[in-house]
């Protein structure tokens, strides 16, 4: 929890303008900086255990095709997820 004391402090400083702030011992990132930026890079999920009960055809199918086959359904079922919850363009 913030003190009363750390929270006028954060509110003095929010007063300020940005030519105020001392950037000396942080530059300004470039634009071509910010390309190139990636976000969350460091971002992990965090995992559950359950049991699935799957196909044998399908289970047969990811263990052919790729080393790491829950990995790969994972990433499967996430990227079906953000298809159905992203919103279409209309």
């Amino acid at each position: 929890p913030m003190t009363a004391a750390a929270k006028r402090k954060l509110a003095k400083f929010a007063k300020r303008s940005d030519r105020e702030i001392d950037l000396s011992d942080i530059p300004e990132r470039s634009g071509k900086f910010w390309r190139k930026a990636v976000r969350n890079a460091f971002y992990r999920p965090v995992k559950k255990q359950l049991t699935l009960r799957l196909d044998a055809d399908v289970i047969a199918w990811l263990r052919q095709q790729w080393n790491g086959c829950q990995s790969r359904a994972n990433a499967l079922l996430r990227d079906a997820m953000l298809k159905e919850i992203t919103p279409k363009a209309s």
